[in-house]
């Protein structure tokens, strides 16, 4: 079995950065892609960020490019977000999800364990 808990979300003013981290744990998270998700009040969940298995690709959603930068450690079992430039509309409870291949990818469907979420409060 496969868990996820993320940490590292919090209050912040905008403009500030934060940096969420997510554990997890079982032997297959090397073979995994990583990504994150966030789910703002009244809005669906949306893709944020995802990563290969092997950390040599990522992608992004266009309105975080240039300033989050997801990163991975296999050795840690650890998915890193880096959140800069933080703005109101970031705010949102974050989310990450073990992917079921190697390569990233942005649809939800494809990822088969979750984690229980942060929240990440941006204040203006």
């Amino acid at each position: 079995q496969v868990q996820l808990l993320e940490s590292g979300g919090g209050l912040v003013q905008a403009g500030g950065s934060l940096r969420l981290s997510c554990v997890v744990s079982g032997r297959t998270f090397s073979m995994r892609s990583m990504g994150w998700f966030r789910q703002a009040p009244g809005k669906e969940r949306e893709f944020v960020a995802a990563i290969s298995s092997s950390g040599s690709g990522t992608y992004y959603t266009d309105s975080v490019k240039g300033r989050f930068t997801i990163s991975r450690d296999n050795a840690k079992n650890t998915v890193y977000l880096q959140m800069n430039i933080l703005k109101p509309e970031d705010t949102a409870v974050y989310y990450c999800a073990a992917g079921r291949f190697g390569g990233p990818r942005i649809e939800s469907e494809q990822y088969d364990y979750w984690g229980q979420g942060t929240q990440v409060t941006v204040s203006s």
